[in-house]
């Protein structure tokens, strides 16, 4: 996407949701411009330029000239903005004044570049790990972005963040050492135990198991009961008198 160097942006004279909505039917967007020891100025800018602002090789961080209708240009860059989170479109947008001779902190983007060794020899797997480091530099001298050759690395190396090259014009305010990216071995899949498997269908074995001890002890009772009613039979029989002969007559 190329650069923008210039947006052009009209003063605002209403305020209010009203008159945003408004604004924004019209095809531009509500803004304010501060900062850099001069006055806040209410604008109205075209949220089709500051979409390409944003999606230009530096980003948030890109530098460019705001002209407003009646007064003189300033050099600016994006210091907030707002989105509709249901369409993704502009709504709100914060310019700051920058000059050019005053240092600024910016968060700029980390990109990797190469096929780490330890992926393609080892079979590793590369973490990306921080993906922006903090600067302190003049507004001229910000980095679009900074690239990292990480071809080099093999399981258990890392790229730190003293490692990023950002030249002596750039301070580096995040921690030296922080990890950028490093390759790590891949996570063996667990295995489940053997025994594990074998068990799983026993368990209604035993549950027909134990149905058949259940039924063999009801079994063995009901037996239990009918050889015991049988023995109060027996003595019962054992306890009558035998009947007496009658003694015949001589």
């Amino acid at each position: 996407m190329d650069k923008v160097t210039q947006v052009e942006a009209e003063p605002r004279e209403e305020f209010g949701k009203n008159a945003a909505r408004r604004l924004r039917r019209g095809g531009r967007i509500p803004g304010v411009l501060y900062g850099g020891g001069g006055p806040a100025i209410p604008v109205a800018v075209d949220p089709k330029t500051i979409t390409h602002v944003l999606g230009s090789e530096a980003g948030h961080n890109a530098l460019f000239t705001l002209q407003v209708r009646g007064r003189a240009p300033a050099r600016v860059m994006l210091r907030d903005w707002l989105v509709d989170p249901v369409n993704g479109r502009l709504l709100h947008v914060d310019l700051v004044r920058v000059a050019l001779d005053t240092q600024l902190k910016v968060k700029v983007p980390i990109h990797i570049v190469g096929e780490p060794k330890g992926v393609k020899v080892q079979g590793g797997i590369l973490e990306f790990v921080t993906r922006e480091v903090e600067v302190e530099c003049l507004p001229e001298d910000i980095p679009d972005h900074v690239t990292v050759d990480v071809t080099e690395l093999m399981i258990g190396r890392n790229l730190r963040v003293s490692d990023v090259p950002l030249g002596d014009k750039v301070k580096v305010l995040t921690d030296p050492t922080r990890v950028v990216a490093h390759v790590v071995a891949p996570k063996a899949e667990e295995e489940k135990p053997a025994e594990v498997a074998e068990a799983a269908p026993a368990e209604p074995e035993l549950i027909r198991k134990g149905k058949a001890e259940e039924e063999g002890g009801e079994k063995e009772e009901a037996g239990a009961e009918k050889a015991e009613k049988a023995e109060k039979g027996e003595k019962k029989e054992g306890k009558r008198e035998p009947k007496k002969e009658s003694k015949k007559e001589s």
